[in-house]
């Protein structure tokens, strides 16, 4: 049984520099990173790699 509170949970990034073109999702452990994520990721619209933060 899965406990209430589990420790890995599902994040989605979105782009910062054209929001809503491109979003990621991915999974990230709440113990090791508590704060929100940032990472480089791929925009196919902008064709460039561009910084991806989480949103909720």
């Amino acid at each position: 049984m899965a406990k209430s509170k589990d420790v890995r949970i599902k994040v989605i990034l979105e782009c910062t520099e054209s929001p809503g073109t491109s979003r990621y999702s991915t999974i990230k452990n709440r113990r090791n990173t508590p704060g929100r994520m940032e990472l480089k990721k791929y925009n196919p619209v902008l064709r460039k790699h561009t910084i991806h933060k989480e949103i909720k």
